[in-house]
């Protein structure tokens, strides 16, 4: 029998993406876990090949219990992402406890285990983005979505399980099969519906003196690329550690903005809104990952530009729907 993969996230944005990779490879043989709590997410798990799917719960307590056979590899993508999430208790239940109990079961099993950490660890970026391990214990995550994922990277440097493990800091990915997030769904899915609707597109304004309206920058991945890294440390078991998964470029919300337009062949129609209060303090200006770790670990791939994948995700995806 081909050896099992494991998915979690199996239905969310990168998890379906990374079972789709598996898939185009010929494995089908996956154990895709997941909470189905949106239809839409339903969606995603019907676009893969997979031979058996069960709830997150269910799937805890068969590790937990013994009962679950070992895997080659598991792909630890099911967390709460929502970086306005209030419930620290269970943040830290869901994704600091349950990612620690799924490591230590992947480690007594000999099972490789690659888990989404995220750039939300680095906060607002004084400190840089830098994703070696000197650093790690330096950082100050502005939410507690944030929080709860420097936890994880805590313990695995301070119990030395980074030398058997692979972390991936995932910034600003977007792309096929995040429908389903709401208001955590990337602008660009966001945007093709309200200019369809309105003709134009609504940005959050500056409230920095440093910072134009829409200048604000975000180190954007396409769903695509942020796969094919993660199957890069399933296909080089050796490298181990906290890596960044980003393009290594910092482009503006205005830029985002303008490509969606282009894509749409329409004449950009752009204006400014005030941010939330609720969220200005917690808000990040600048973010752009230092891919040097990575590519030094042998990652050789180009990634998709800004334009291309918004080009690729709005033609062939979003206004096929």
């Amino acid at each position: 029998m081909s050896a099992l993969y494991i998915v979690t996230g199996a239905a969310g944005l990168i998890g379906s993406n990374i079972a789709k990779e598996l898939n185009s490879r010929g494995i089908t043989n996956i154990l895709a876990v997941d909470n189905l709590n949106h239809p839409l997410k339903q969606a995603n798990l019907d676009s893969i090949e997979y031979a058996e799917f069960m709830p997150k719960q269910d799937f805890r307590k068969r590790f937990l219990s013994g009962a679950q056979p070992a895997a080659k590899t598991v792909f630890h993508l099911g967390a709460c992402s929502s970086t306005t999430e209030t419930d620290n208790d269970y943040l830290r239940d869901n994704n600091y406890l349950y990612t620690r109990q799924l490591c230590e079961w992947c480690l007594e099993n000999d099972t490789r285990f690659i888990y989404a950490s995220s750039a939300a660890t680095y906060g607002d970026g004084t400190l840089g983005y830098s994703d070696d391990h000197a650093d790690i214990e330096k950082l100050q995550p502005l939410n507690l979505y944030g929080q709860s994922k420097q936890l994880f990277d805590m313990w695995a440097l301070q119990n030395d399980k980074l030398n058997s493990i692979a972390g991936i800091k995932y910034f600003n990915v977007f792309g096929p099969g995040e429908d389903h997030k709401g208001d955590m769904r990337s602008l660009v899915n966001k945007a093709v519906k309200q200019i369809n609707e309105t003709g134009q597109l609504k940005l959050f304004k500056s409230h920095r003196p440093d910072y134009g309206d829409g200048e604000q920058v975000r180190d954007f991945i396409y769903v695509k690329d942020a796969a094919a890294v993660t199957l890069f440390f399933h296909d080089n078991p050796s490298v181990s550690g906290i890596f960044n998964c980003g393009t290594g470029q910092a482009r503006s919300w205005l830029d985002l903005g303008r490509a969606v337009f282009s894509a749409m062949g329409k004449e950009p129609d752009i204006s400014f809104v005030d941010m939330p209060e609720s969220i200005r303090d917690k808000y990040q200006y600048h973010t752009q990952a230092d891919m040097k770790k990575l590519k030094a670990a042998g990652y050789s791939q180009d990634y998709w530009s800004l334009e291309s994948a918004v080009s690729d995700y709005v033609q062939n995806y979003l206004e096929k729907k």
